[in-house]
């Protein structure tokens, strides 16, 4: 048994910075909840029973609650959001963009090589810090909830909803920290701050994935399918069909390689962790897919039982603008089919989403790189490859028709990613595209320098999310924590991992339909065996969920050393006269008012070089799951460290 530290865990449930900071006993101006709430509260001083002894007051503590979840767009530059990677996103350590921003935490911390064990909680930063993104407050503020929402006025069924509620965010919130350290200490209770004493230790994979998923099987009975149509203010809430879907992501995470596995993801340093199956779960069982499997065919089931009220959000017009607002729709909109799970953010300081979204995308911080690029099929669902058309000489047509920005030759969901050379500059939700046809040749309007800099360092520019900060301006785009078509590419994987490859299939092609790209086999995809099947599949989430938090958890769940220590590339782009030389005087023309686009170029790839990765071309296994502070393992409550740091 140890004695309560300041400023540990415990100091967080106890603390719980902004939530329920004080004792119950502070006044109304000086104890502010996530909207600050209280403020339409009479004067005096507020207490456990000023809150639950009032309707409004008791749903708006839950209210706070949901204010704490995971938003994964830099929105801040103070408060615990702010304190991980300084608008560095997690992708950025994928294989899918690259930032060349000398200021964000991606460069200083990982790019350098520097990140290590954070010496204390309070300082504690990363790519999701264990102490400052708002975990341990919300986890104590729904336990106080759960303790104390009986005393309210609701009516049963109102305190029963809200109470499963209550349970799917403790859940949430503990898989954000799971998928980046594993094993977890279990909190089951509301720490008022008056315990002398406690224990709790890091438990194993396998209990931390069960708390998880028997607080999300207790919540599901009490909750809704779906949002009723006089709910439709009340999106974000936690349904039936998020909390299983939840679930299925959980498991599915488990499942993976990482933990799955006979072997330990890392053998370097201290061994506790892996000896304990707190860092894995000590071997592979198929049973644990299986039992995806299972979760994804009874969310599938029940969703067709209540009529189909999830489904992916299909266009209203088979051409590539229509393709690529459906797509838009899926990822960006809330209250739409697709919606599982979305995420708000909520005001910090005096800037705004869409300022700091804009600025970082033009100072560089989220270049797609080359190879992703690449990963984007044909407009018909052939794979696309740039050797073949470099060998071919007809590399003009790699992203449009000879010159024709609305003959566009690749997958949509490129587009709706990526600025690209000689496309058009906007498009409405509709799908309408118009403006001036985009120069990212180096001298053109677009990337005006030679130099690896700026928003178009790579050769192309970061376009998702970024157009949609018109639309957004002084608000917060919806972060698509969980939608309808990670449920299908979930269902898939699983389906594979359990070697039923053939009913995995029409899952990804519903993907790739909903796009206009032909399925997997008509496309010529070899999916004859469990691996490339797997590897079908993990391109497709690429393509799917760019920007959305889920290539660098692919590369990590499923050990992709070779994808974390390969080169990265970016794409020169020569402008060419009509003889094929390279055209060194600016481009003075104005094709918007009628003057022809250019239609010759020479496109080369070039391995990256500003803000070279130190980290990846010595990359270790440990950084597979991050390092706990060494002032919480120091602190003896039972927190081991996990392998190599």
């Amino acid at each position: 048994m140890k004695t309560i530290k300041k400023h540990n865990i415990f100091g967080r449930l106890v603390i719980a910075a902004g939530l329920v900071a004080m004792s119950l006993s502070s006044c109304v101006d000086a104890w502010k909840f996530g909207d600050a709430f209280l403020d339409k509260a009479p004067g005096g001083d507020v207490t456990k029973d000023t809150i639950f002894n009032n309707a409004e007051y008791t749903r708006d503590f839950l209210w706070s609650c949901y204010a704490k979840q995971h938003y994964g767009l830099p929105f801040c530059w103070v408060g615990h959001e702010a304190q991980g990677m300084n608008t560095g996103i997690i992708d950025a350590l994928s294989d899918e963009v690259h930032s060349h921003c000398d200021w964000d935490g991606v460069n200083r911390m990982y790019y350098s090589g520097a990140y290590s064990a954070p010496s204390t909680g309070s300082s504690d930063s990363g790519r999701f810090p264990y102490m400052n993104y708002d975990v341990w407050e919300c986890v104590r503020a729904c336990y106080i909830f759960l303790n104390n929402v009986d005393k309210s006025p609701l009516e049963e069924a109102e305190k029963t909803r809200l109470k499963a509620e209550a349970k799917c965010l403790i859940a949430e919130r503990y898989f954000d920290l799971f998928r980046n350290y594993g094993g977890l200490p279990l909190v089951k209770q509301d720490y008022q701050g008056t315990e002398a004493s406690y224990d709790l230790p890091r438990a194993t994979v396998e209990e931390t994935v069960k708390f998880m998923t028997d607080l999300l099987d207790e919540a599901i009975p009490e909750l809704p399918w779906s949002l009723g149509d006089d709910e439709s203010n009340w999106e974000g809430r936690f349904t039936q069909a998020g909390a299983m879907g939840l679930k299925a992501k959980i498991l599915c995470y488990a499942a993976s390689p990482l933990f799955n596995n006979s072997e330990p993801y890392c053998t370097e340093g201290d061994q506790t962790a892996n000896t304990n199956h707190q860092s894995w779960y000590g071997d592979y069982q198929e049973s644990r897919w299986q039992a995806v499997v299972d979760a994804c065919k009874t969310f599938f089931d029940t969703n067709a039982q209540n009529g189909n009220v999830y489904a992916l959000v299909e266009p209203t017009a088979k051409t590539p603008g229509g393709y690529r607002a459906a797509f838009r729709k899926a990822y960006s909109s809330r209250g739409t089919s697709e919606v599982l799970i979305s995420t708000r953010a909520r005001a910090q300081d005096s800037q705004s989403w869409e300022y700091l979204w804009a600025d970082w995308n033009g100072n560089g911080g989220y270049t797609p790189t080359e190879d992703y690029m690449e990963q984007f099929d044909w407009k018909d669902g052939r794979k696309f490859d740039y050797d073949d058309l470099e060998k071919n000489g007809d590399l003009d047509t790699m992203f449009i028709h000879k010159g024709k920005p609305r003959e566009l030759t690749r997958d949509p969901r490129l587009y709706e990613t990526m600025i690209v050379n000689g496309t058009l500059n906007r498009m409405d939700i509709n799908g309408n595209m118009s403006g001036d046809q985009v120069e990212c040749w180096d001298g053109g309007n677009d990337k005006s320098s030679k130099d690896e800099s700026g928003q178009y360092a790579t050769g192309m520019a970061n376009n998702k999310f970024y157009m949609n900060r018109a639309n957004s301006k002084n608000n917060y785009l919806s972060w698509p924590y969980l939608r309808m078509a990670e449920m299908y590419l979930i269902y898939a994987e699983a389906l594979t991992q359990t070697g039923h490859i053939s009913e995995a299939i029409p899952y990804v092609d519903a993907i790739r339909e909903r796009v206009g790209l032909k399925g997997l086999v008509a496309s010529g995809y070899d999916v004859s065996t469990k691996d490339k099947m797997i590897e079908a599949i993990l391109k497709e989430r690429n393509c799917e969920f760019g920007l959305e938090e889920s290539r660098m958890y692919d590369m990590i769940r499923y050990r992709r050393a070779d994808l974390f220590s390969k080169p990265l590339h970016g794409l020169k782009i020569t402008r060419l006269d009509a003889n094929g030389n390279a055209y060194d005087q600016p481009y003075k023309g104005n094709h918007a008012n009628g003057e022809a686009f250019p239609t010759h170029f020479k496109y080369t790839r070039f391995v990256l070089a500003n803000k070279s990765r130190s980290w990846w071309t010595s990359f270790s296994p440990k950084w597979y799951l991050s390092a706990f502070p060494t002032a919480e393992i120091n602190k003896n409550y039972g927190l081991t460290q996990n392998p190599g740091w």
